[in-house]
């Protein structure tokens, strides 16, 4: 058999004997010809042959994408001033309000998805083990108009002040009843399960709202409770999607609540917003504190959309035909301003079942095109990867085709149809469902490593984002064409980007360092009925105060690099940013999560970890020691073992020895939305797990000093 010339230089570099690299050949699928042309020494084929593919490979060989600006100067500064920054790809200061003059609201947006698609698929849903079933857009827009008569018939009034809650899992009602809301101008405030009982009376109280949208009875009897002890005065209609019973109604109706399933009503003219309207309350989730409810009006939405549509120009267009998982929760602005977007072009959106364990299987039977995505399961994607390969071998084939699709990216090209892709990372795509083109990675940090690795196996393009809720979702995006990493890209088109002082942090904007401020159009017009936190949040020349710290890089691009809300001091006066502690310490194998924490009272941070335990099992045996999950949490011996693993990363990454932390507890469950440990966006509620943990705390702090 021939091998070759890569896979001698392979095998002679691994060191490994012959019968090791022929296993490289059970690994090979059906290939094209083509493909496989490509495997044969030019020896054995004749002229006319080689000539023939030489042909066909420059015709059919990839091409580099085209970048929208100067990968080497990806934002201009404004006014003469590098700490102040706009998008390279605008003609002048002025920022992108629209892309299309027919959508500068999200019911246009709606409505031109309509225009294209008609009575093709818009959302989609499934029973456990069936496939998709589809609503068309036609079908969408009739539902939400005989919904949105339905509110107006109970005394809702259509015009954005009329706020309606929507209390519910990600499935099409959801979206139906926000397009219902949208259709006659009102206001949509979502609700979700963590909040809580003391925020969601808040919010209720805050908002007046008289008229609640939910999934289930379970969870309108939850709101009827409040309403029955007097605490939400102003509820007075529950619309359920599912059915219902007689009991409940009655219940409802001794505390003056109506309860209807809205199927039927008396079509009434469409009011659609304008730019300027209220779209949605957005109420924070928080790690401390009451929930904050960020006003969005249609035209944040629009300029937001409209930024990243003007990035992708040229390079990557929605097609009608794209589809998109959503199980990220909708009420929050990342998922929806990706389904704003699919909408636009008449895609389809797919709901996962609900359940976060089904996720994996509802992937492959939808096959999704679009991934909107957080860090912490690409994490567990790519820590699935490693693990797979087990082989010296196969873990040599897998770092060399890497390096071989990196070294694409690297010059524009992005494609899954490669050698390698075939050869090696056909398995992993089609665990996504095979059809990814675009992933989209935000509300975290994520590793370099980790997104350079992706990127390669997954042969799609994956972009990372940076914003928060009071920017509409998204203030930087990174550029088509950009293969780097280490950074959230340069400002949208929507906004400008600055960065001031933080002295007590030592961070100057002369540096090219400091806090994250943001103005434009994506900019929320403030937190409803909170003028001083508004104050806090938007100065007086309306740039909006992140919280984050960021850093201009040489390219243009911004690099999140520390945390100013959560610092705090140690006793011999260092400050501490444990979120940026925190993101190292997750790259040790034996650690899925981790909280850091410190006081100044105290001169030594400690750590609360939960162990990985799909490999913390193996880690420890491999060391040595032998017992269960729950076992090995409680051997000291471990709890060591894992500390002095996390202590050499920390060096490996520069932490300052005050940075590293000294002791730690070992907890055998997960921090998760259920347990109240983390927010929806998944984000740790600090003082949250402070609470829990604080006998561990304080005992970890009863031992001697460090």
């Amino acid at each position: 058999m021939h091998f070759p010339e890569w896979l001698r230089s392979l095998r002679s570099s691994t060191g490994l004997k012959g019968s090791e690299s022929e296993d490289l050949w059970s690994l090979l699928p059906s290939l094209p010809l083509s493909s496989s042309f490509s495997l044969l020494p030019s020896s054995v084929l004749g002229l006319g042959a080689l000539a023939s593919i030489t042909a066909y490979w420059l015709v059919t060989r990839p091409r580099p994408m085209r970048p929208p600006c100067d990968l080497k100067a990806q934002s201009v500064a404004v006014n003469g001033d590098p700490s102040c920054r706009r998008s390279a790809i605008l003609k002048d200061d002025t920022l992108l309000e629209f892309y299309y003059d027919d959508t500068r609201t999200a019911y246009d947006m709606f409505q031109r998805g309509l225009m294209i698609s008609g009575s093709g698929p818009c959302l989609g849903f499934r029973k456990p083990g069936q496939p998709y079933e589809w609503i068309s857009y036609a079908e969408v827009a009739e539902q939400a108009q005989v919904l949105g008569s339905g509110l107006l018939a109970k005394g809702c009034q259509p015009n954005p002040e009329q706020f309606v809650g929507i209390y519910a899992q990600n499935r099409p009602e959801w979206i139906i009843s926000e397009l219902a809301c949208y259709t006659y101008s009102m206001a949509v405030v979502p609700l979700y399960d963590t909040l809580g009982l003391e925020a969601m009376v808040h919010i209720l109280n805050l908002a007046e709202i008289s008229v609640v949208i939910c999934d289930r009875e379970e969870k309108a009897a939850s709101l009827l409770e409040n309403k029955e002890n007097g605490t939400t005065p102003k509820l007075s209609c529950l619309v359920l999607f599912n059915d219902f019973s007689q009991a409940f109604v009655e219940r409802a109706k001794s505390c003056e609540v109506e309860v209807l399933k809205l199927e039927q009503a008396e079509e009434v003219r469409c009011h659609p917003p304008q730019p300027q309207d209220l779209a949605v309350v957005c109420f924070t989730s928080g790690t401390t504190g009451k929930p904050k409810g960020a006003m969005i009006t249609h035209g944040n939405i629009a300029s937001n959309t409209s930024s990243v549509i003007k990035i992708l120009e040229g390079s990557f267009e929605i097609q009608q035909d794209d589809v998109s998982i959503s199980y990220l929760p909708l009420a929050h602005m990342f998922e929806r301003m990706i389904q704003v977007s699919m909408f636009c072009y008449g895609a389809r959106v797919g709901f996962y079942q609900g359940d976060i364990s089904l996720l994996m299987d509802d992937i492959k039977t939808l096959k999704p095109t679009f991934f909107p995505v957080v860090p912490r399961l690409l994490n567990r994607i790519y820590d699935k990867i490693l693990g797979s390969v087990t082989s010296p071998f196969r873990r040599a084939l897998l770092n060399y085709a890497v390096k071989r699709k990196q070294a694409e990216l690297s010059s524009g090209v992005v494609r899954n149809n490669s050698l390698w892709d075939k050869l090696v990372f056909n398995k992993i795509q089609e665990s996504l469902g095979g059809n990814l083109r675009f992933a989209l990675t935000a509300s975290a940090p994520i590793s370099p490593a980790v997104l350079s690795f992706l990127r390669a196996t997954l042969g799609c393009l994956i972009f990372e984002g940076y914003g928060q809720t009071e920017c509409t979702a998204g203030c930087t995006f990174s550029m088509p064409g950009d293969c780097s990493t280490g950074h959230v890209g340069a400002p949208l088109p929507c906004a400008m980007v600055k960065v001031v002082d933080i002295p007590e942090m030592n961070y100057y904007a002369k540096n090219g360092a400091g806090e994250i401020c943001i103005r434009g159009p994506s900019v929320f017009r403030g937190y409803l009925r909170d003028p001083e936190k508004t104050a806090e949040a938007l100065d007086r020349d309306s740039w909006l105060h992140s919280g984050d710290v960021g850093q201009w890089l040489p390219n243009g691009t911004l690099r999140i690099i520390d945390r100013k809300k959560h610092i705090f001091k140690l006793a011999q006066g260092e400050y501490i940013a444990p979120e940026k502690i925190e993101n190292v310490y997750m790259r040790c194998v034996p650690v899925l999560q981790v909280f850091v924490h410190g006081d100044s009272l105290q001169s030594y941070l400690i750590g609360i970890v939960v162990p990985d335990p799909e490999v913390f099992v193996d880690w420890a045996k491999d060391r040595g020691f032998v017992g269960s999950y729950e076992e090995l949490c409680q051997n000291p011996d471990v709890k060591k073992a894992v500390l002095e693993d996390m202590n050499a990363v920390g060096r490996e990454a520069r932490l300052n020895s005050f940075e590293q932390v000294k002791d730690l507890y070992l907890h055998p469950e997960m921090f998760s939305v259920a347990n109240g440990l983390l927010t929806p966006t998944l984000k740790s509620r600090r003082a949250d797990i402070r609470r829990h943990f604080q006998e561990q705390i304080s005992s970890m702090y009863s031992k001697k000093a460090y």
